[in-house]
């Protein structure tokens, strides 16, 4: 099951259910009283469950061209996850040779890096642009699985999500990865939102990176969250330590896929990034001059 906040024709806000034929049907948060948000039915003790019972049962059934995709995110931080897949260990050691060794011995650590990526306003939605920095001259689309975490630390649900990199930044000196990460449209999530009875094996999350210029597709590669060094849970207990989140949290979680080192994102680029079960997010590039 997936759920997404939907944009309908009339300008109303909308959660909703999407099927597997792309069939939108509206939740009728008005049954429950304390559910007014996405959230709330995330966050909820059976999230499956209530968003089954929340099924508008006399709405007719919408299609993805009579609406649009928001980021299905409310009041959550997200967070992100560094330097989890082999890929990303060797990009970071390539970008920055004075924190070489600290990116070499981060993938094999005990403690994971963790950073703050984005506030609910910083996050694009799907068709939405997201942004490379204007000092920037290099600048890459990380694509990752998003984790919606509860207020509890529990995985509720999981999305696509871009955590927008620049690499010139974060290489010139490891303490401006603030700087590299944090930034206006620096991060988008979507379509909707995959909720499932059981927690799935990673390997089971084929995620794939497309980046086309002018029509011409000049970045096309796949890889697989079975490749991650680390569990889900791993990341979710550490992002916790020491640390609330009331109104849960998104958790990205790495990127195994990183273009040659002689590419970066142009003003008009197009970044698709697809995972399997959940869907496609694609976002426009924009690039401001000073």
């Amino acid at each position: 099951m997936r759920l997404a906040r939907i944009r309908v024709s009339s300008g109303e806000d909308h959660v909703a259910m999407l099927g597997d034929d792309d069939e939108i049907n509206l939740l009728d948060l008005s049954q429950v009283t304390a559910t007014n948000t996405l959230a709330d039915i995330l966050h909820s003790p059976d999230p499956y469950g209530l968003a089954s019972f929340l099924k508008h049962q006399t709405a007719p059934a919408l299609t993805t061209a009579e609406v649009q995709f928001l980021a299905p995110i409310d009041q959550q931080e997200v967070w992100a996850a560094g330097v989890t897949y082999k890929r990303s260990q060797v990009a970071r050691m390539e970008e920055s040779e004075a924190a070489a060794s600290h990116y070499d011995k981060v993938y094999t650590a005990d403690r994971p890096e963790l950073f703050l990526k984005a506030t609910p306003s910083r996050v694009s939605g799907p068709d939405e642009p997201v942004r490379v920095r204007y000092d920037s001259k290099w600048s890459v689309p990380e694509p990752e699985l998003a984790l919606f975490v509860t207020p509890d630390g529990t995985v509720c649900g999981y999305s696509v999500g871009n955590d927008m990199s620049a690499r010139d930044i974060e290489g010139e000196n490891p303490l401006y990865l603030p700087q590299a990460k944090f930034y206006k449209n620096c991060c988008s999530l979507g379509p909707g939102v995959l909720l499932t009875k059981d927690a799935p094996e990673r390997s089971g999350f084929n995620i794939n990176l497309k980046i086309e210029r002018r029509g011409e597709v000049v970045y096309d590669e796949s890889t697989t969250a079975g490749e991650m060094v680390r569990e889900f849970t791993e990341l979710t207990d550490w992002l916790f330590r020491e640390n609330d989140f009331p109104d849960g949290a998104v958790l990205l979680t790495g990127t195994g896929l990183v273009p040659p080192d002689d590419f970066t994102l142009k003003n008009g680029d197009l970044v698709s990034i697809s995972i399997n079960g959940i869907g496609t997010l694609t976002n426009p590039v924009v690039q401001a001059t000073p």
